[in-house]
């Protein structure tokens, strides 16, 4: 079976791969296609793209949108978008004004709760892309504040934590019609973060799909299989596109392999194919 994974991040985001790495790796582990999906940025799909004609892996422009929510989070994934639309990065670039704004914001707060870092120790960790928390856990770690990852998000990053700062997020209506207006596919991301019950769940979908909403990302790593069928469910109730992926961020998630996620993801090629068909 040719097997593919819909929601992968590179070193222009969170990911520790750069995108000719993370293709390479595809290719390696035999996959027919991956979509590079970074958060907040189009700014790997190039050098993914070209990658992929070199070597022989179908790459799909992609996108992660942050969506504000009353509750839980919220990520809007977006496939086969036009990267060099004006449009689309004239929002991204907004985003990474706020992001370089929160920044500064959550260097003051970690200051303040005795944890010095300057942005230079921060960029450190993100040469080739945007600071997203992963980077200031990693200087952390460094520095020895905290002896892992995981501690700096536990203990200080995590949402509603004392050095946690909130980031832009665009409403769903805007996410939506970002990525369409971009000729892009728009696809709710890991429904489970919303923390919606079904009935909340369903009603959210009912809305996005008025705004344009293509498609579900059924399989996810922590997904478990009741969920999977809920989502499968509001998918062929609503008309809409079934997807996956692993999340994958390279080892700053070490237990998520490309294309298997914790073993048992194992994405069919014909899932892109629907994606495909619902193309304009």
């Amino acid at each position: 079976m040719e097997l593919i994974d819909l929601h992968v991040h590179t070193t222009a985001s969170d990911g520790t791969l750069s995108p000719s790495d993370v293709v390479r790796r595809a290719k390696k582990l035999g996959l027919k296609a991956i979509a590079v999906t970074d958060h907040d940025t189009v700014d790997g799909v190039a050098e993914a793209l070209k990658e992929g004609e070199k070597i022989g892996l179908e790459v799909i422009p992609g996108v992660e949108l942050s969506v504000d929510v009353p509750k839980g989070t919220c990520h809007l994934l977006g496939y086969f978008v036009n990267f060099r639309d004006r449009g689309l990065r004239e929002k991204l670039q907004v985003v990474q004004r706020a992001r370089e704004e929160r920044n500064l914001r959550m260097l003051e707060r970690l200051r303040e709760l005795g944890i010095e870092l300057s942005l230079e120790e921060v960029k450190a960790h993100a040469p080739d892309g945007q600071i997203c928390r992963p980077h200031f856990a990693l200087a952390m770690v460094k520095r020895g504040y905290v002896s892992s990852v995981e501690e700096a998000f536990e203990r200080f990053l995590r949402k509603g934590g004392p050095a946690y700062v909130e980031k832009f997020r665009f409403s769903p209506e805007e996410a939506i019609k970002t990525i369409l207006e971009a000729g892009g596919l728009p696809v709710l991301a890991h429904p489970f973060t919303l923390e919606l019950d079904p009935e909340q769940l369903e009603e959210f979908v009912k809305k996005l799909k008025g705004e344009g909403l293509v498609g579900i990302e059924v399989y996810y790593p922590d997904h478990d299989n009741g969920q999977r069928e809920l989502y499968r469910r509001l998918a062929l109730q609503y008309d809409l596109a079934i997807t996956g992926g692993s999340d994958y961020h390279g080892s700053a998630k070490e237990e998520i392999e490309l294309g298997k996620g914790r073993g048992d993801l194992l994405l069919p090629y014909s899932m892109l194919q629907d994606l495909k068909r619902r193309l304009r």
